[in-house]
């Protein structure tokens, strides 16, 4: 006997459990994140003058400035800016998950959230480029949205999980 076409199979994640666990993935590396970024606040000094630094053209420099500071760079500046890239990778899977197959509501916050950490990232390596303190202020601040979009879609997720709704 066959389970229905839209019943879940015992051992398989649907949807909602996929999109619960990249959300929470992605607030566990937010917070990892935050941590890092005050360990390079508080405790680095990034060189002056590296690939990038005060480059004219900015998505060049913003490249080249990536490409020093994880290999060469600082070792906590390097782990943060790799952390970096990492939830860019989270945040597009959960735009891919929530991408018309959830809530509006989900899907909104996942975009939202990626468009917050992207901001984020670019502000990260204007910083490391220009070192300009409202880059800082606006990647902290693009953290906080992207922490509460994140918590959003897993608190969505959460309860599309407990309620068994197939995905």
């Amino acid at each position: 006997m066959r389970a229905p076409a839209g019943a879940a199979r015992p051992g398989r994640a649907g949807l909602p459990g996929r999109v619960l666990a990249v959300n929470l993935a992605a607030c566990v590396l937010l917070l990892i994140q935050y941590l890092l970024g005050m360990v390079v606040n508080l405790y680095v000094t990034l060189p002056g003058r590296h690939p990038g630094a005060g480059a004219g053209n900015y998505f060049a420099g913003a490249a080249s400035g990536l490409a020093w500071v994880i290999p060469q760079g600082p070792a906590w500046a390097a782990a943060h800016a790799a952390f970096g890239l990492a939830l860019v990778l989270a945040a597009f899977a959960a735009v891919a998950l929530t991408w018309r197959r959830d809530s509006r509501v989900a899907m909104v916050a996942s975009v939202l959230g990626a468009l917050a950490i992207l901001g984020a990232a670019f502000n990260g390596v204007s910083f490391l480029n220009y070192g300009h303190a409202f880059s800082s202020m606006i990647m902290g601040g693009l953290w906080a949205l992207a922490l509460a979009c994140y918590i959003t879609g897993l608190y969505l997720a959460a309860r599309r999980v407990s309620r068994g709704e197939p995905g």
